[in-house]
């Protein structure tokens, strides 16, 4: 994902100096830690494999209540494993949003298989159960395509409406694969994203709420058998007591400097969340009357990945942000149905409220690293330009 990232140097948080993801603050407050699981790493020197990663496929179980937690080497692989381990390939339809990273397309086609791409809800920016179930419907009823799984995306940190995803899918015998790449941290009703389907894939990409220094990622399984195929695909579908490949696997792997720098960010997790929560709430309540901020379902907590709202004059509301000192990014101005690698998967009357959306929508500054004054300075920009 294409993402705004502060690379100078750290200095007091001027009110002209706003960072969209500010990754030195953070690292400042860190890198004596970091500094030192790094040490450890090129003291015991397994750089592939090492015990940072146990450590933190442990505590990332002990997190989010999943059972299973294989570590892999980006947000990508962990769609692609569980799709590969589930046999999903040649002649099946995963039925996925077109308003989402152009990842989540492609994983589906790496592994043979076809994307069905649906709409979404205006208001929450998920995938619409509505439009699902219509979408798995004429599927069924062209019969060139066998129904096999939905991968929902938690767009911008906020759980997808998984209690009606799930009940098509327990109808329709479909496979659910979480795609939590911006959902780390987010929960439902008191179960955290992780523990919300089947399986989830998240990333650990440098700009995520949970991030690397580089690619890495991780999947979330409720099934504690899936973890043997998944550790064997991410390592070349080699078995370790064989020593010899087994299934098709691929190169799938995080190494242990990443998980390193993961443990420490892990660490302060929870108190950047917290923060994070904190601002979003400021933006909701003096933003609200003049764009519309990203809507959750009934019991879920965003876990804000991205704080992104709509508004009818976007295109012209950030180049003034800009202009004010206010940084702000774009998710996602061309919906994965309109991009010319996927043209032949698009639906024939089009996507109309991922359509719509894509025009509209645009992200604010989201890290724990703002200031009150950088806040307060966002809020009265939006304000002036959106009013």
């Amino acid at each position: 994902m294409t993402s705004v990232i502060n690379l100078k140097p750290a200095s007091p948080k001027k009110i002209d100096d706003i960072a969209f993801i500010d990754l030195v603050a953070q690292q400042k407050r860190i890198r004596p830690a970091i500094e030192k699981r790094l040490q450890a790493v090129l003291d015991h020197g397994r750089y592939i494999a090492g015990p940072e990663i146990d450590e933190l496929e442990d505590l990332l179980s002990e997190r989010t209540g999943a059972p299973t937690v294989i570590s892999c080497a980006s947000g990508t692989a962990a769609l692609i494993i569980p799709l590969l381990a589930r046999g999903v390939g040649r002649g099946d339809a995963v039925f996925l949003p077109a308003f989402t990273y152009n990842a989540t397309a492609n994983a589906v086609l790496l592994c043979g298989a076809t994307p069905v791409f649906v709409d979404i809800d205006p208001n929450t920016f998920n995938i619409d159960p509505v439009d699902l179930d219509h979408r798995i419907a004429a599927v069924r009823a062209e019969g060139n395509l066998r129904p096999r799984a939905i991968i929902p995306v938690d767009l911008f940190g906020s759980p997808a409406d998984y209690p009606a995803i799930h009940a098509i899918a327990k109808r329709d015998d479909l496979f659910i694969l979480a795609d939590g790449a911006q959902s780390f941290g987010g929960e439902l009703s008191n179960t955290q994203v992780g523990a919300l389907a089947p399986a989830t894939g998240t990333s650990f990409f440098p700009g995520k709420a949970l991030g690397a220094y580089g690619d890495a990622g991780a999947i979330f399984s409720m099934n504690s058998h899936d973890r043997e195929r998944w550790a064997s695909i991410r390592w070349h579908g080699t078995d370790d007591a064989r020593k010899e490949s087994v299934r098709v696997g691929f190169n799938g792997r995080m190494d242990s400097f990443q998980a390193g720098v993961l443990l420490e960010k892990l660490a302060i997790f929870d108190d950047e969340l917290a923060t994070r929560r904190q601002i979003a709430g400021v933006y909701n309540e003096r933003l609200k009357s003049v764009t519309k901020p990203q809507s959750h379902i009934k019991g879920a907590s965003s876990g804000y990945g991205y704080y992104s709202l709509r508004t009818t004059n976007r295109d012209q509301a950030v180049k003034k942000l800009k202009n004010m000192g206010v940084p702000t990014a774009i998710y996602y101005a061309t919906p994965l149905h309109l991009m010319p690698a996927f043209a032949d998967y698009a639906p024939v009357n089009g996507l109309p409220q991922t359509e719509l959306v894509a025009t509209e929508i645009f992200s604010l500054p989201m890290h724990p690293y703002l200031s009150d004054a950088q806040i307060d300075h966002i809020c009265d920009s939006v304000l002036e330009i959106c009013g």
